[in-house]
């Protein structure tokens, strides 16, 4: 097998001498060259107030004298200053080699002129808070993850449904409807199975009272549902989690209310009452926008002061007990037609909040274009990551009718495909931005991992990939059993606690085994990343840091071993310390030495 061996730049420590610039001060950015690239020059084009400048880069002699982890002994490492003259200063470089000049930017090499958005890009905005890096996200739905005990009293509403015996309603009625009677104080129960996991941050879908399951079609935001157990049962809950040292992350939408609000009863009763400009209605016919024309969920008027007013007092008041948001919706949030508030709305929210509190966005497509505006942390990088590794690792008998939305169900895409995506996402937004935005196999809204990929082995390559990119892994409660699931609504199933058979132990020990590996490597958290080698069925990357070298192969097909040709010390799948069993799908890590 043969390892890509070409000029690199990355927004990690390795290569960027601050992780947090500040506006008006100098950075120094790195550049590894191969010798065998023969690089002669190195140019750094920055953007400054909308206009191009240029800096020489020379060549550092003290790490090109010096080994950095496996790779150091061959390479050319070169340097310059530039400044952060803007809250987001793009940059590239220009290189001189034998074949000419050729640009790098975050999207690769080209020897062909390109625009500036796949641009390098310093940050000066705020900064996420610094435990978000370091954090494994574990998605629960509350309703299907675990029951106290306390029996309460069944809301008209619902379908009441037996934990271990009804299945979960795929489609049609009754799937918004169906209760099984999951509460808070069982979440705060069941916390030493999330840390075994190497999670250390709890993500709850809604907890608000709603009319549904789910919940996002909000009745007030000023109590926890007492179906959950109310306002105490959530500070029982945040309390178990912070004397553990872990964190908990609350859902709000701030696109739409439920019909049942009181905002929105209020604006729909009466004309003149101050709600009614919170939401959208037709002067002439009084009728209102909805969340994709669902009734039920009357869409917010984010150009109303009120609603800014109330959503901030929303998100500010209830942390504690939550550490942060994952806002629903976010990419529809404030927008309607000609009128787009969202940046605005984002950065508004996103100022109210501590500086230790995460904000997340929803976005299950191109969140480039909301990133790095001093709003949102990072996305769920469902466009980035998921599509991309749903594509390589399908199973032969998938069949969903879309994939994440788009018709036509999930293509079976090579290797060098899966790479351009990953690339392709990642080079449109800032390296900040990408490593707080979180990197998920499958959630309450989609099919479950083990679904597509239809075996247990393609599952833990999966996984494997989630535990050593960059970005934060989010786990959704469940697929560590090896639960399956068609779509949303089917995937939301109930935690075999009590189901043995519904317990795959074997891929339960692979969570435990790559996110232990996770927290304990800083090179998979803090490290730069490498693309070494991509074919039809095998990718190879590293994770590197100023210390150390890890080596990641991921391979979706039976092949040949893959054997090193350098000292390694194997730390997950690996014989013999250097080889990667060729009998079928597999992954591996090792570290470098020397």
């Amino acid at each position: 097998m043969r390892f890509l061996d070409e000029p690199h730049h990355d927004g990690s420590a390795l290569y960027v001498s601050t992780q947090t610039p500040a506006l008006g001060s100098p950075v120094t950015l790195r550049l590894r060259a191969p010798l065998a690239a023969g690089v002669t020059g190195v140019l750094v084009r920055a953007v400054h107030d909308g206009e191009p400048r240029y800096a020489p880069a020379s060549v550092d002699p003290v790490r090109t004298s010096r080994p950095t982890g496996g790779y150091g002994r061959t390479d050319v490492w070169w340097q310059a200053e530039i400044i952060a003259v803007n809250p987001v200063t793009r940059y590239r470089f220009l290189l001189t080699t034998p074949r000419g000049q050729v640009w790098l930017t975050a999207a690769g090499l080209a020897a062909h002129d390109l625009t500036d958005a796949s641009d390098f890009r310093l940050v000066c905005h705020e900064a996420p808070p610094a435990w978000m890096r370091d954090s494994i996200v574990y998605q629960i739905f509350p309703d299907r993850f675990a029951r106290s005990g306390v029996v309460r009293e069944v809301p008209d509403w619902a379908l009441p449904r037996d934990w271990d015996h009804d299945p979960v309603i795929p489609s049609g009625p009754g799937t918004s409807e169906q209760f099984y009677g999951g509460d808070l104080d069982g979440i705060t129960a069941r916390l030493d199975h999330v840390r075994s996991l190497g999670a250390d941050t709890v993500y709850l879908t809604p907890v608000f009272p709603g009319r549904s399951n789910h919940r996002y079609d909000a009745a007030g935001f000023d109590r926890i549902d007492p179906l959950l157990g109310g306002d105490e049962a959530l500070h029982r809950l945040s309390g178990a989690l912070h004397a553990r040292g872990m964190r908990l992350l609350g859902d709000v939408t701030t696109n739409h209310t439920g019909d049942s609000c009181p905002w929105f009863t209020a604006a729909v009763s009466d004309v003149h009452a101050p709600e009614r400009e919170m939401y959208h209605f037709d002067p002439d016919t009084g009728d209102y926008e909805a969340w994709w024309g669902v009734k039920t969920l009357p869409k917010l008027n984010w150009g109303s002061d009120l609603v800014r007013r109330r959503m901030r007092a929303v998100l500010t008041g209830w942390l504690p007990p939550f550490d942060g948001w994952r806002v629903d919706v976010a990419n529809m949030t404030g927008r309607l037609g000609a009128g787009d508030h969202n940046h605005e709305a984002a950065a508004m929210l996103r100022r109210a909040l501590p500086a230790s509190a995460a904000f997340i966005a929803e976005h299950n497509h191109d969140a480039s274009l909301d990133l790095d505006r001093d709003g949102w942390h990072g996305t769920m990088n469902y466009g980035g990551f998921t599509r991309p590794v749903w594509a390589w690792l399908r199973g032969d008998d998938l069949d969903l009718d879309h994939f994440l939305g788009v018709p036509g169900g999930v293509p079976l895409r090579d290797g060098p495909g899966t790479l351009a995506t990953f690339r392709s996402f990642a080079s449109h937004m800032s390296w900040r931005s990408f490593v707080h935005s979180w990197q998920l196999l499958d959630s309450h809204d989609s099919p479950r991992i083990r679904t597509v990929t239809g075996s247990r082995e393609r599952h833990l390559v999966a996984l494997g990939l989630q535990a050593t990119l960059p970005g934060t892994p989010m786990v959704f409660a469940g697929s560590e059993f090896g639960l399956t699931g068609i779509n949303g609504e089917h995937s939301r199933t109930p935690m075999p606690w009590n189901r043995p058979a519904d317990q795959d132990l074997a891929t339960l020990a692979g969570y435990r085994d790559l996110l232990g590996l996770r927290r304990a490597e800083p090179a998979l958290r803090h490290g730069g990343l490498r693309w070494l080698h991509a074919d039809a069925d095998c990718l190879v990357f590293a994770r590197e840091t100023e210390r150390e070298s890890l080596l990641v192969c991921a391979r979706r097909a039976p092949g040949t071993p893959l054997r090193l040709d350098r000292p390694a010390e194997g730390l997950y799948n690996a014989l013999d310390g250097d080889v990667l069993p060729g009998d079928g799908p597999a992954f591996g890590i090792w570290r470098l030495n020397g």
